[in-house]
């Protein structure tokens, strides 16, 4: 199966971080940004990331950056959809998502998103919370660009949660084991960072 192209979700604002760019926060001798590149680099075609505002910011890791194509930060779907409208533009079929402040997930997302992906070619990833409840992640996904225009048209339309419009599509599922913990989790706050450290020191 072909590689597909990757994006990197950062569009979002980052409020309870303080505002900027969570993924331009270090975590270790790297910055979070570096760790989600390193990983999702080799399962990709290409990578790019989407982002708002200034681009220059995000000059110096040589990738593309798609700002969302719809006003008003309507959410990571908008930063599927510019990385849909990318991929298209460059005769490609589908693109994975990654979410820019999630250091540690899989590296084999990009086949086993490949491998469990619904009819339509769609799929989320998904791992057990300390609860044992399934939870989907829906910012790493497996999106072909066959359904871009669907979702412009539901965006268009006021549609802003993933999993209600990945579920109208059938969407698969591809589980993760979180036995040594949770392969998506995801800096949102300093002291997740503090956190993170400690992850990167049992894995």
């Amino acid at each position: 199966m072909s590689m597909p192209l990757g994006v990197i979700l950062a569009g979002g604002r980052a409020t309870r971080m303080g505002g900027g760019d969570k993924g331009l926060r270090t975590l270790g001798e790297k910055r979070i940004i570096d760790h989600v590149i390193d990983r999702l680099r080799p399962q990709c075609a290409a990578l790019a990331i989407n982002a708002n505002g200034d681009p220059a910011r995000l000059a110096e890791f040589g990738l593309p950056v798609l700002p969302d194509s719809l006003p008003d930060h309507p959410g990571p779907l908008a930063g599927v959809l510019a990385g849909l409208n990318w991929a298209a533009a460059r005769g490609a079929t589908a693109i994975v998502t990654a979410a820019a402040d999630t250091p540690f997930f899989p590296t084999n997302l990009v086949a086993r998103l490949q491998q469990d992906a619904g009819p339509k070619g769609l799929c989320l990833a998904a791992s057990h919370d300390e609860d044992g409840i399934l939870r989907r992640h829906p910012t790493f996904g497996l999106w072909p660009v066959a359904l871009r225009d669907d979702l412009r048209a539901a965006l268009e339309t006021g549609m802003r949660k993933i999993v209600l419009w990945t579920d109208q599509h059938d969407a698969g599922t591809a589980l993760f084991a979180s036995e040594a913990g949770d392969p998506f989790f995801n800096i949102n706050t300093p002291e997740d960072i503090d956190t993170g450290l400690q992850l990167m020191g049992t894995r």
